[in-house]
């Protein structure tokens, strides 16, 4: 076996935090504040605390930009007790028709701007959403620190990072880089090659993967990967997207998948990827079918 998975909460990186192995994102957060509430307490039934949302989340629906921070605001204001349960993050950086600014004036609104959204005064993790080429890592930095050090946030990351892009960042950084935000699942497995993982492994940054069921393709039965998740998770006796994740969290740099469902059914049941072990031979086998391409 390559290991069992530990339900145990985990550090967010050298920040402090604990959070759970599994995480819940909010991209798709919409609708009533009593159907979000539901979905934020499978959520929490389902032993997570780590709570993932963005600025730009919800720009897409009828409430547009923030429309996601303002629904989940509503859910903490009416729910006594929800925010000292939870671990809460949130992303900014990404501005419809720009795409990307992180100048510290704009990032120093954007911050602003969630907080009153949400409804608090501090976010537990607050992540730059995507790298702006135009700005210098050194501007970066110096800006990510005073949302420390200003009690805005508790701890910073990065979403969507190459490994030279963090490294850069962190040498002008003085207070811990908590996390990085890449893309990963079985059809998408970039980190494992290109130093994402790796580098992660050796700063001590926590892995948060979005979009680890690849989109929905893996639960949808498309392609060798796919048959083979499927089969293991019916042996299993759990979902395809639990023994999908369970598949991510295999890996050392503790990897923690970001559930993107919105049915409470999908966020309860992601607690069954504990009840999953893969052997390295299976492992190794999703992988070679989801590349395409046997190892060496």
């Amino acid at each position: 076996m390559v290991g069992k998975l530990s339900r145990e909460s985990r550090p967010l990186g050298k920040s402090g935090i604990l959070v759970s192995p599994i995480a819940w994102g909010m991209w798709r957060l919409a609708g009533e504040p009593a159907d979000a509430r539901a979905l934020a307490e499978a959520a929490l039934d389902a032993g997570i605390t780590l709570f993932d949302t963005a600025d730009i989340y919800g720009a897409q629906e009828q409430g547009g930009f923030g429309a996601a921070e303002t629904l989940f605001g509503r859910i903490l204001a009416e729910t006594p007790g929800l925010r000292d349960r939870i671990v809460l993050a949130t992303k900014g950086g990404i501005v419809p028709g720009v795409p990307y600014n992180s100048s510290a004036g704009y990032l120093d609104r954007a911050i602003e701007a969630s907080l009153r959204r949400l409804g608090v005064e501090q976010v537990d993790l607050w992540q730059v959403h995507r790298p702006d080429l135009l700005a210098h890592p050194q501007e970066l930095a110096a800006t990510l620190e005073r949302f420390v050090t200003s009690g805005k946030a508790r701890a910073i990351g990065v979403s969507n990072f190459t490994p030279a892009q963090v490294a850069a960042l962190e040498s002008f950084l003085t207070v811990p880089l908590a996390s990085i935000q890449p893309e990963f699942s079985p059809l998408y497995t970039a980190p494992l090659w290109d130093g994402t993982l790796d580098a992660a492994m050796a700063r001590d940054h926590a892995v948060l993967a979005w979009s680890p069921l690849g989109g929905g393709r893996i639960a949808q039965g498309q392609g060798d990967a796919a048959d083979l998740l499927a089969a293991k998770a019916e042996a299993s006796g759990v979902s395809v997207a639990a023994a999908t994740y369970a598949w991510a969290m295999a890996h050392p740099a503790r990897i923690i998948p970001i559930v993107g469902s919105q049915r409470a059914e999908r966020i309860r049941e992601s607690a069954d990827a504990f009840r999953v072990e893969w052997t390295r031979v299976e492992w190794y086998k999703v992988l070679e079918a989801a590349t395409g391409q046997k190892l060496p």
